[in-house]
């Protein structure tokens, strides 16, 4: 039987064992065994719980009534990083600050990081000269009593959505710098709240990353430690918020590539329900059943200020449709926790190592002092969500990239081409019979939710993972890594649930973890409540990285 070596492989062996799944029958040996990795292999037990494919990926409500009590508690108060869109809009009224001076600081903050060795630079693709005419507009608007809310707020957006101007290349090489004609739907509707768009931020390849690394760009390293990964897709998003350039980012997740970057950066990070936040101006055409569009933040404010600025139904987005109106996001953040239902599946906090759950459950006993309740819940189905979404995420984005299968495969990095040859070992059946895993996992999921208001779980199973330059440089793949990334991520994504993440403390290294909190569908206001209130009593803090631009300074 073939063995692969344990953990990371890179370099030589990297190159040799590309070589060997593209060209020769090896590829059918190395998908068994990262199928087993991956734990994969395990959803062909016929005990596995089955339901039929689903018509509809619109995300299953458990109860059609989200109110709650609420104690009517002031909004959380900001720490004193990141700066947050309340300093700034702060400054901005009492004239310590303006939008021009602050926009042209964030744009050299990025380039000072990028300049460091190894980089910390957050942004890709510069905009300097409609972000600064935007700036003076937002100033004189300021000026002139008109301000909107976002007014002056700049926002840094992921490469995988079209932003006028600048191309949107998805993490490739092989893709042409063409500017995209339009924003879109979610950039659009920043803008029109007064966001300035400083440019895009760099992602993992096709976003099938979790870890942050990409051959095909210069990454910024984690903000806490330059020898640590900053987790992905969304990376340079997550790293543009925990250093101070931006105070929010979007972000687009389909396996947790929000949360995980927010996290292992020590940030905030929200994945609306599916379809809240509209796809339309996606940088790909074949779309997902996963992806979801979202803020990185400084604070729980910040999410809620660019849910209600992005979100709402498009005619070229069907699923942002389906939902519901968006609950007083910002009104949510008040309510506190008292009363609270957060069930806690215990069968998962089982398998997360104790340097990550021990800050976590720290959080949830202080929240318990608060007045929540905690309750135990059963959701057996929830190991099985990690290994159906690699199937679902993995052969939705084969069948999207095709062209770049038929034309460029020599021209990826030899992480995706690793992957592609693995994916084209699976067949129709796999796909289909793993949905119809996803449809129980659904139904159980609605069934808990109908007696919890929202469930908690960790964000991910381990703080950053390490990167050499080399790793940075030539590439690798670490499939122990990678599931730690996406262990407790994919059943939001599966459910189409929201769920957020809030920084809750340090693993024994001092690298930042967080606590994952997922809601009905619908209900982001109480996954919003839940991470101001770990804010109110100051169990979710932000850290100061060692690398930071302060905007507010001269």
């Amino acid at each position: 039987m073939l063995e692969l070596p344990r953990g990371r492989i890179s370099g030589a062996a990297l190159s040799a064992l590309v070589a060997a799944v593209r060209r020769t029958p090896a590829k059918h040996a190395v998908a068994h065994v990262l199928r087993a990795e991956l734990g994969i292999a395990g959803l062909g037990d016929a005990s596995v719980p089955r339901r039929p494919v689903p018509q509809s990926n619109a995300p299953l409500a458990a109860r059609t009534n989200h109110e709650r009590e609420s104690q009517s508690l002031p909004l959380p108060a900001a720490g004193d990083w990141p700066r947050s869109s309340a300093a700034l809009l702060a400054a901005y009224r009492a004239g310590s600050a303006s939008p021009p001076a602050v926009v042209e600081a964030a744009l050299a903050g990025a380039r000072f990081l990028a300049a460091q060795v190894p980089s910390r630079g957050p942004l890709l693709d510069f905009d300097d000269a409609r972000a600064l005419a935007a700036a003076r507009e937002s100033a004189e608007r300021i000026a002139s009593g008109t301000a909107r809310p976002l007014e002056g707020i700049p926002v840094a957006i992921k490469e995988e959505v079209q932003v006028e101007g600048l191309p949107a290349r998805v993490g490739t090489s092989w893709m042409p710098r063409r500017p995209s004609a339009a924003d879109c739907v979610a950039v659009a509707r920043l803008r029109a709240q007064g966001a300035v768009v400083l440019g895009t931020t760099p992602m993992t390849e096709y976003g099938m990353s979790p870890l942050g690394g990409n051959v095909h760009r210069v990454m910024p390293r984690n903000a806490h430690d330059p020898d640590r990964l900053p987790g992905g897709s969304s990376s340079g998003s997550g790293v543009a918020v925990a250093t101070g350039i931006v105070p929010m980012a979007l972000g687009v997740d389909g396996g947790g590539s929000i949360r995980i970057p927010a996290c292992l950066n020590g940030v905030f990070g929200l994945k609306p329900s599916f379809g809240r936040i509209p796809a339309t101006g996606h940088g790909l055409d074949g779309g997902s059943t996963v992806g979801h569009l979202g803020p990185i933040a400084a604070t729980s404010h910040d999410l809620a200020l660019f849910l209600q600025a992005a979100a709402g139904a498009d005619a070229g987005d069907p699923a942002s449709h389906w939902q519901t109106p968006l609950p007083d996001v910002i009104h949510a953040l008040g309510r506190g926790v008292r009363g609270l239902r957060i069930g806690i599946v215990e069968s998962e906090w089982k398998h997360a190592p104790r340097d990550v759950a021990a800050p976590a459950e720290q959080a949830l006993a202080l929240l318990e002092c608060e007045g929540a309740i905690l309750v135990p819940v059963a959701l057996p189905n929830a190991h099985h969500a990690a290994p159906v979404g690699y199937l679902t995420i993995g052969l939705e984005t084969y069948a999207g990239v095709a062209d770049a299968r038929r034309d460029h495969m020599d021209e990826l990095g030899l992480d995706m081409q690793m992957l592609i040859a693995n994916l084209s070992t699976f067949g129709p059946d796999d796909y289909l019979d793993a949905q119809r895993v996803r449809s129980a996992i659904r139904e159980q999921t609605a069934k808990v939710l109908a007696d919890v208001d929202v469930l908690a779980l960790p964000t991910t199973a381990s703080a950053a993972p390490p990167v050499s330059d080399s790793d940075e440089k030539r590439g690798f793949v670490d499939p122990p890594a990678l599931d730690a990334m996406c262990r407790f991520a994919f059943l939001a994504n599966l459910t189409g649930l929201p769920a957020g993440t809030a920084p809750i403390g340090t693993d024994g290294d001092g690298l930042p973890v967080g606590l994952q909190i997922l809601g009905d569908a619908w209900d982001e206001a109480a996954v919003l409540q839940v991470l101001a209130h770990l804010e109110r009593t100051g169990a979710a803090v932000s850290r100061r990285p060692r690398s930071y631009v302060d905007v507010l300074l001269p």
